[in-house]
């Protein structure tokens, strides 16, 4: 499988972030390590995508971050707040109806 291109992404990005940290805290290069992951290796997101991300969600409230030492290296932790996860229940109720519409178009119909 390739890997899905940036622009793709775009529009996207928020959910992917706040999905990966729904279970626990990551920093930013784990986070980045779990979109890889997670996807089976198709989403390889750059460093300079992903922390003006972070930083934005922070600003909205989404995200909270930390000073922690992970590996002997002090790194920012970033967190999901509540407001986070409400953010992240309509970010899937709307990829749900977004794929659903593209899946009606993409999909062959019966010749008549």
């Amino acid at each position: 499988m390739r890997d899905v291109n940036t622009d793709a992404l775009r529009g996207h990005m928020d959910a992917l972030l706040l999905s990966v940290l729904e279970s626990e805290p990551l920093h930013g290069y784990a986070i980045i390590e779990a979109l890889q992951e997670r996807s089976g290796g198709t989403l390889t997101v750059p460093t300079g995508t992903v922390y003006p991300a972070l930083r934005r969600l922070e600003q909205a409230g989404y995200l909270a971050s930390e000073w922690a030492t992970v590996g002997g290296r002090k790194r920012r932790t970033y967190r999901l707040t509540s407001a986070g996860r409400t953010a992240l229940a309509g970010e899937r109720s709307a990829w749900q109806r977004f794929t659903s519409a593209i899946g009606s178009v993409l999909e062959p119909r019966p010749t008549k």
